[in-house]
């Protein structure tokens, strides 16, 4: 099953697909973090000192979900391939298929070429109505750890872009891998919903321009042929030179 080690790079491919999608993530959390800002109290809100660290919890809450999210399809994916067997690495291959056919999906759905990739965000409405008034109810939040379960629970929230890092995470072959490249998706949409609450303005313009948007979709499609050729990915040299190794017996060539 080589095609589980030729994917090493999920983190990478995870980080920049959560980089690219940032104008996404600036319309689908910009006003969760709005309705965050508002409840909190004057003092606090009007002092982008005092604000940063509820913004902070909140998306360490988000990202905690995304890493809790991967980790359960790491193991869905163990349950469902184990009866197939290990060494059929076919199986790491669709799913390596499935996940960039998804991000390219995203892609251009960023770039504004396929509305229609937003139905795929239905696919987790039931589990949303069930934890979307947990949310609710730690509004108005007042303290740090009540920023982090509120980021908790709206991590949750139907996301296509998130059902595409999954699905990359699928691929991995392992559930450590899944949880943590989910950990990368999380942390490579960091900086844009936690610059929401600090450089609001900027970013805003930046996802009104279409072109923009266009070269952030167009790099995520680059990003997904990446995952799906693993020639591309420079860790599958080190991998080949590692198996040519391994297929010598160093016990013939020692004294």
């Amino acid at each position: 099953m080589e095609f589980h080690y030729t994917f090493n790079a999920s983190y990478f491919a995870a980080f920049a697909m959560g980089l690219f999608s940032s104008l996404h993530c600036i319309g689908m959390c910009g006003s969760i973090i709005g309705t965050l800002t508002l409840s909190l109290k004057p003092e606090i809100r009007n002092n982008k000192s005092n604000l940063f660290p509820y913004v902070l919890n909140y998306n360490l809450g988000r990202i905690f979900s995304y890493t809790v999210a991967g980790l359960l399809v790491g193991i869905a994916q163990a349950v469902l391939t184990l009866p197939l067997g290990l060494e059929q690495g076919y199986v790491y291959r669709g799913l390596q298929l499935l996940s960039a056919a998804v991000m390219i999906g995203a892609g251009f759905y960023i770039a504004g070429w396929f509305p229609r990739f937003a139905y795929i965000e239905k696919a987790g409405s039931k589990l949303w109505k069930q934890l979307e008034p947990f949310g609710r109810k730690l509004i108005p939040v007042t303290t740090r750890t009540q920023a982090f379960l509120f980021g908790m629970v709206w991590g949750w929230l139907p996301c296509g872009l998130v059902y595409a890092a999954l699905a990359l995470a699928a691929t991995t072959g392992d559930v450590s891998r899944s949880a943590l490249t989910m950990l990368a998706f999380g942390l490579g949409t960091l900086p844009s919903v936690l610059g929401v609450g600090i450089m609001t303005n900027v970013l805003t313009k930046l996802s009104r321009m279409q072109r923009f948007k266009q070269a952030i979709g167009l790099l995520l499609v680059l990003v997904a042929l990446f995952a799906v050729f693993p020639g591309l990915n420079p860790e599958s040299n080190e991998t080949t030179a590692y198996s040519t190794l391994k297929a010598f017996d160093l016990t013939e060539i020692l004294p």
